[in-house]
């Protein structure tokens, strides 16, 4: 099956479940992209001891998943490419019409 996940927060729990998500289904042979939107191009930043979402993150890419972030949304955040290449709006609809289910975490 292909998943998109949109996630649009930077609640470390949130974004740390979001990913142990994404972990899973990759390891039942899914084909997963995620999104990031929002508030959830900052994920890669959050240092919480309880949710360690770069483990997650980091283990969805070594997986092979692919990660998208909204360029727009780094700009309003003055940050600059990260871990994924900044995307558009025409990548994010992308995702959603290829995607067989879209799941969106906000």
């Amino acid at each position: 099956m292909k998943i998109g996940l949109v996630i649009n927060t930077n609640d470390p729990e949130k974004a740390w479940n979001a990913f142990r998500l994404a972990v899973t289904a990759k390891l039942r042979e899914h084909d997963v992209r995620v999104f990031l939107l929002g508030a959830g191009v900052e994920v890669e930043y959050i240092d919480d001891e309880k949710f360690n979402v770069r483990e997650q993150l980091e283990r969805f890419l070594g997986l092979g998943g692919e990660v998208l972030a909204c360029g727009t949304c780094l700009k309003i955040r003055q940050q600059e490419e990260g871990i994924c290449p900044i995307s558009t709006m025409k990548d994010l609809l992308k995702l959603v019409e290829d995607s067989d289910r879209v799941i969106v975490i906000g």
